[in-house]
């Protein structure tokens, strides 16, 4: 089994984030972890199962240059694999996740779970429970 990892980040805590998931989906399954600008629609959709990362963005909302568009591009074709969506924030409450799992179960995407955020304040403390994230996913 092959899980991909393709996220966008803007301050390196999305990355920070999706490393630690790698460290724990590293074992159980193989991984590969990209940046969205060094990966395209087409190999995201050659993964058995996919997480997305993205930091929430303006007004709660997904990074609109890169990742958005990306998104939106293999959003209609993820309906027979799992998919899980994370990212940090930094102000609100973390809606855009809420916002992006809606618009994910819409497009009749299977989630693993009604996504992983954490406050980029306590990014340092959750580094073991991103690695756990990534080990439960891949299991699942």
């Amino acid at each position: 089994m092959k899980i991909g990892i393709i996220y966008w980040t803007g301050t390196g805590n999305t990355e920070t984030m999706a490393n630690a998931i790698a460290e724990g989906v590293k074992k159980v399954a193989e991984v590969e972890v990209k940046t969205v600008g060094a990966t395209s629609p087409e190999k995201a959709l050659e993964y058995d199962k996919l997480l997305l990362g993205c930091p929430a963005m303006g007004a709660e909302e997904l990074e609109d240059a890169e990742f958005a568009p990306f998104y939106e591009a293999i959003k209609g074709k993820l309906k027979d694999k799992l998919v899980a969506l994370f990212g940090p924030y930094d102000w609100g409450n973390g809606e855009w996740m809420e916002f992006w799992c809606a618009d994910a179960e819409a497009a009749g995407i299977k989630l693993y779970d009604k996504g992983y955020i954490i406050q980029q304040d306590d990014l340092d403390d959750e580094i073991d429970n991103c690695i756990n994230y990534g080990e439960n996913f891949a299991k699942a």
